[in-house]
């Protein structure tokens, strides 16, 4: 499989049922109507609930903004574009409260009785080698980054989503100012 290459600028954004914000999807997989896995980014414009996930288990970063406060199931952590990202249980009531202007967030969500995932902030050289097939998925946030796999390498435009299913014992390398990797156990 060769990798998969989706511009934020080329994706249309979606508008929140409550209002609050906009969804731009940049990858779902088997199919965007029955998905085991879904990346998107989102600009959170009002504070106000999340919506519900019954099964999923989600994967939340601020990628630009001043942040959020988001209180999951009743506790309260404030996250920044520094921040690690957060993982939870999308069942639970999430309240997000802006802590200034509108923000723009990434967000991974798996179906926890089909898939697992794993996000992590890059900033500098990361080496990965995969112990098992799984799909592997880099967002560079401000500026580009470059990946070493396999005999070539591959210059990633900020702000696009670049993905591939690796069988186990591939190897990348990562070299980013910032960027967002994640792993998904299908």
């Amino acid at each position: 499989m060769s990798w998969q290459i989706v511009h934020l600028a080329d994706m249309p954004p979606r508008p929140w049922r409550n209002g609050g914000g906009v969804t731009r999807e940049l990858a779902c997989w088997p199919e965007p109507s029955n998905w085991i896995w879904r990346m998107s980014v989102a600009e959170i414009e009002h504070s106000g609930p999340f919506s519900c996930f019954e099964g999923v288990q989600r994967w939340f970063a601020v990628l630009r903004g001043d942040g959020v406060r988001l209180c999951v199931g009743g506790l309260s952590q404030e996250l920044t574009s520094a921040s690690a990202p957060l993982c939870f249980d999308g069942a639970l009531p999430v309240d997000c409260e802006l802590l200034g202007d509108a923000t723009q967030d990434f967000n991974l969500m798996v179906r926890h009785d089909r898939a697992s995932a794993q996000m992590k902030r890059v900033a500098g050289e990361m080496q990965f080698v995969a112990d098992a097939p799984k799909i592997i998925a880099i967002y560079p946030i401000k500026t580009g980054a470059r990946v070493q796999f396999c005999h070539y390498t591959l210059e990633l435009a900020a702000h696009s989503l670049f993905w591939q299913r690796l069988d186990a014992g591939a190897t990348v390398q990562i070299n980013a100012e910032n960027a967002l990797w994640m792993e998904v156990d299908v």
